[in-house]
């Protein structure tokens, strides 16, 4: 049954006269203390918070005086008491709460600052199962969530960037806090308890191997307000996951102006793709527009990577995310700033490489430290009316795949090359997608189209204007390998990539039509292998 209001109004200032501290991350508390003690505020602390405040010299009640019982079962219970909250929850107008707190001897709690255990950073630094649970935090979120419903009385503080604005406040106005700012407050700590549990809920699926949980919930830190969405009349955040897979969400902003919406999208989407392509292996280069490659390619040498990619399709690259998979050098940089680009992203880069650039201050360079592991585990959710789509990162490696050769002719060791290259792609093309590929390079790329006949013929005329950009006599679809994420559902959509020059062929296969499409590929002479796994992308 629903417990109803008794409506008492929330007065305005609330003066701040006791403070409970408690945090494991005690970035600034002393200076927070200091100010608060130098204020005539009492402070109450517990454990490690309570000797660093001690040890400055600072006079601090500890909270086993406050709860008459001593810190127990290392320190899992100390705050757990209703001598704590009581004093958090207590309603100071109510008769029967303020009765209660003299009958029981409570002291009511004004300010209550307390961040959490780090579980997040635990589980970033792969802590075995035991040290992950020891590291998920009780008292502290039962403390914050307290704090903030009774926010018509208390001030509460989850984030130590929020310890000058309190401040502030407190100076101003002779060390009161508005109600305006306590449910500012409340605000951000139940959001930062609801993402606190969200990363403990979603370890706990991952290390049980629960697939889709009954409950579900996805959770983040705002690591910046951003202008605007996709388009200027919405409105947009960039959060942090927690996850520290190495890509545009952990990289360091070496030069340029802050990241778009869309530039994080399109920067996640070139990273991604050219994680697909190990360091260890040699340089590859990805061009992204629109959340899509416009190029991509393998080479001896990292310039010789950009250019091939480059060569795919100039014209859309114009405006478009560069990824590398190995560190920026000077060369490849000098080639990169000849064309208008948004944004570069690569493992790390030479500090020659970071001067080349500094003369586009606004093109943004960014350093990720590292490749994302392309078979990791891990979420990818999406928003629906009314719901979210969650599933797992699509980690399917054509290199783990028993490839199945269903034509006459096999494929030479140069084609099936070529074809896992192309599948590689296709992974991070939208769908429909078909990729032409020759000699570690995209020929010609068809992505998005509701025909998968239209993607290949798409494809084929982006070779073509290619080619005639390079002065070549005939576009590298001539002798290439195609890819199709998906498979053929009719002979059409091969013998539109075999018009155009392909004479190998990699699908997964599937269709109720397969041997229409097989009897076209061996009319053709064309070499066809079948993967068994589709990379839809929508």
């Amino acid at each position: 049954m629903a417990v109803v209001s008794k409506k008492i109004p929330a007065p305005d200032k609330v003066k701040i006269r006791t403070a409970l501290l408690s945090v494991s991350d005690k970035t600034g508390i002393i200076e927070l203390a200091t100010t608060l003690a130098s204020m005539g505020v009492k402070l109450l602390s517990t454990g490690g918070t309570a000797k660093a405040i001690a040890d400055a010299g600072l006079p601090v009640t500890d909270v086993s005086d406050v709860t008459k019982f001593p810190e127990i079962m290392d320190g899992r219970v100390k705050t757990l008491h209703p001598n704590v909250h009581g004093g958090l929850l207590a309603i100071r107008d109510d008769a029967d709460h303020v009765a209660a707190m003299a009958n029981h001897g409570i002291e009511g709690i004004d300010l209550s600052v307390i961040n959490l255990y780090p579980f997040e950073e635990v589980r970033a630094k792969g802590g075995d199962y035991p040290t992950t649970v020891e590291n998920i935090d009780i008292g502290g979120p039962a403390m914050i969530r307290a704090s903030a419903k009774n926010h018509a009385y208390v001030t509460v503080i989850t984030d130590p960037s929020d310890y000058d604005v309190l401040l502030d406040a407190l100076k101003a106005d002779d060390g009161q806090t508005t109600y305006a700012l306590r449910q500012k407050f409340a605000a951000k700590a139940y959001a930062r308890t609801a993402a606190y549990d969200a990363m403990i809920s979603n370890w706990f699926a991952d290390a049980l191997g629960i697939e889709a949980p009954d409950y579900r919930a996805i959770g983040g830190v705002l690591k910046e307000k951003m202008r605007y969405g996709e388009n200027p009349h919405q409105s947009a955040g960039f959060y942090l996951t927690g996850e520290k897979r190495p890509g545009v969400a952990t990289a360091t902003l070496l030069q340029g102006k802050q990241l778009s919406y869309n530039n994080i999208n399109d920067t996640d989407a070139a990273f991604e793709l050219v994680g697909e392509f190990p360091a260890s292996n040699g340089p590859a280069c990805a061009i992204i527009k629109h959340a899509n490659p416009c190029g991509v390619a393998t080479g001896e040498t990292m310039l010789e990577a950009y250019k091939k990619a480059l060569a795919c399709d100039s014209v859309s690259a114009f405006g478009g995310v560069i990824a590398l998979n190995q560190t920026l050098d000077v060369q490849t940089a000098e080639e990169i700033v000849k064309l208008f680009t948004e944004v570069i992203i690569a493992p790390d880069v030479t500090e020659e490489a970071k001067a080349i650039v500094a003369r586009k201050p606004n093109l943004r360079l960014l350093s990720a430290g590292g490749l994302p592991d392309p078979r990791s585990r891990g979420l990818a959710a999406k928003t629906v009316s009314g719901g979210l789509l969650v599933q797992s990162r699509d980690n399917g490696m054509v290199e783990d795949l028993d490839l199945k050769v269903v034509t006459k002719r096999a494929p030479t060791a140069q084609e099936l090359e070529d074809m896992k290259f192309a599948f590689k792609v296709a992974k991070h093309v939208k769908s429909n997608a078909v990729i032409y590929a020759k000699d570690g390079q995209t020929a010609g790329i068809g992505a998005g189209q509701m025909s998968r006949v239209d993607s290949a013929r798409i494809a084929a005329l982006k070779a073509e204007d290619a080619a005639k950009a390079l002065g070549l006599a005939e576009p590298l679809t001539k002798g290439s390998a195609v890819a199709s994420e998906a498979f053929y559902p009719f002979a059409d959509g091969l013998l539109a990539a075999i018009a155009a020059g392909a004479t190998a062929v990699i699908q997964p296969g599937g269709s109720m039509r397969d041997q229409e499409v097989i009897d076209a590929a061996n009319e053709h002479n064309v070499a066809m292998v079948f993967t068994g796994m589709r990379h839809f992308r929508h």
